[in-house]
């Protein structure tokens, strides 16, 4: 929509407040609300006052002050407040200068398809992302200076044995989770109304499904968009499946790996690139890519360890990426195999369907950051025709350890993900998309407030281990 169009469609459907969401550095959505009075034709250009001194990664006290510019282009009307509100996404801008603020993660989105459209190879890239999730029943946890612990209860998790319901018979055994009908796949109306929500704000679903695990661990697809809607959109999916199960009494999680000796949630990355209408990947070589799609594969797996740090950027993230639970953890390519890193899927042979899935991401990444670090690292590959190498086509988990030593593994843990980055990133200074300053706060904070956090803090399990030592 147009902004006058926003306007006009605010008053058809009766809105009183118009709430601006953006999304602080780690990838958390934020939101300010005001009456719909204070919106009109001039507020697309002019924006709103905020404060950004207490955002995450953002700016310090004595440059707090920002523009909240709202895009009219991602208008909709908000499906769980009381009160009629309209929604837009919004830009932050300097409000002296009036230039795009370099810490706005979607700012850095559309750095980067500015950047591919320079290039020259192509002018769109398209990314599917599949993010799995948790569906609980309850969640306690809490950490101190002389306590810390977590509970999980779900109804579908095989170890709710003592609960005193009746009708917890049907329950997925681990790692069986994977399309089982009702009784067993307890959530089929609960996603059903996730994906009816989904589509009432615009979001285009492909299917919906149960994932492998238990804990009524679930998968919701949506179809493929450009970099910049589809991290627009990942950021709205997040919001519906959030509120919906939470009206019905339950709680979702995106944490790759919120249960020990289980499948963990990924979030795995289908992209492509195109120009003048035309998909680039499709050609004849291995599995039917171009020779285009093997170097951008070959960038991808060239970056993939300084990548992790941004696509997988959570300390529990690592819990995700060991062998043995279907992650990808060693970087090679193949069609068909779930266990690399990079697959291309062979369901079609139509050329419009030939792309690239990128496997170790999971959900709990900001999404404006890993698709354009991703289409960065894949570019690097083309500009430089890296050669992806030989494919894998075996079940990696199969290799004898003298196979397994020449597959190149992704990161052990987040410390070791972030020394990556800052040791390999000058192909995401290109273009000015990201920059020295930009990653420089995102390693430090990841450092300071979650990998370093959490070496420093008593496991519970070593009490078990070595409390009697």
């Amino acid at each position: 929509m147009t902004p006058k169009e926003v306007i006009a469609f605010a008053q058809d459907k009766g809105a009183k407040q118009v709430d601006l969401r953006f999304t602080d550095l780690p990838g958390l959505s934020q939101h300010i609300s005001y009456p719909i009075s204070q919106l009109d034709e001039d507020s697309f250009e002019e924006g709103f006052g905020i404060d950004g001194s207490s955002i995450r990664g953002w700016a310090a006290i004595n440059e707090s002050d920002m523009l909240l510019i709202p895009d009219p282009t991602t208008a909709y009307m908000d499906p769980f407040f009381e009160t009629p509100t309209l929604c837009m996404v919004g830009d932050i801008r300097d409000p002296i200068t009036h230039q795009s603020y370099d810490r706005d993660p979607r700012y850095i989105a559309k750095k980067a398809e500015a950047y591919l459209k320079n290039s020259g190879i192509a002018d769109t890239a398209f990314f599917g992302a599949e993010a799995e999730f948790f569906i609980f029943d309850n969640i306690r946890f809490d950490t101190n200076q002389h306590s810390s612990f977590y509970f999980i209860d779900a109804e579908e998790g095989r170890w709710n044995s003592g609960r005193e319901e009746n009708n917890l018979g049907y329950r997925p055994r681990y790692k069986e989770g994977y399309f089982p009908l009702p009784p067993t796949d307890h959530y089929q109306d609960l996603r059903a109304e996730m994906v009816e929500v989904m589509e009432e704000v615009g979001l285009v679903i492909e299917c919906h499904h149960h994932e492998v695990a238990t804990g009524g661990q679930a998968e919701i697809d949506q179809k493929f968009n450009t970099l910049l809607k589809s991290a627009d959109g990942m950021m709205l999916y997040k919001y519906v499946v959030r509120n919906v199960a939470y009206q019905y009494g339950k709680t979702v999680t995106f944490m790759p790996k919120p249960l020990f000796g289980d499948n963990g949630s990924g979030m795995h990355c289908h992209q492509s690139l195109w120009k003048g209408g035309e998909p680039l990947f499709a050609g004849d070589g291995y599995a039917g890519l171009s020779q285009l799609a093997l170097w951008y594969t070959g960038g991808l797996l060239k970056h993939a360890r300084a990548l992790s740090a941004i696509i997988a950027p959570t300390t529990n993230s690592y819990k995700r990426l060991v062998p043995g639970y279907e992650a990808p953890v060693n970087l090679a390519y193949s069609r068909r195999n779930r266990s690399a890193a990079v697959r291309i899927p062979m369901y079609s042979a139509s050329p419009k369907a030939k792309r690239l899935e990128f496997r170790p991401p999971d959900a709990s990444c900001n999404p404006y950051l890993a698709f354009s670090a991703m289409l960065m690292a894949g570019l690097d590959g083309v500009l430089n025709k890296l050669d992806p190498g030989e494919s894998l086509d075996k079940d990696i988990y199969d290799l004898t350890p003298e196979e397994l030593k020449s597959v190149p593994s992704m990161p052990g843990s987040l410390e070791e993900a972030l020394d990556c980055l800052e040791n390999d990133h000058g192909f995401l200074l290109k273009g000015d998309v990201f920059t020295e300053e930009l990653l420089e706060t995102f390693i430090n904070y990841k450092r300071k407030n979650e990998a370093e956090a959490v070496r420093l803090r008593p496991h519970p399990y070593e009490f078990a281990l070595y409390y009697d030592i």
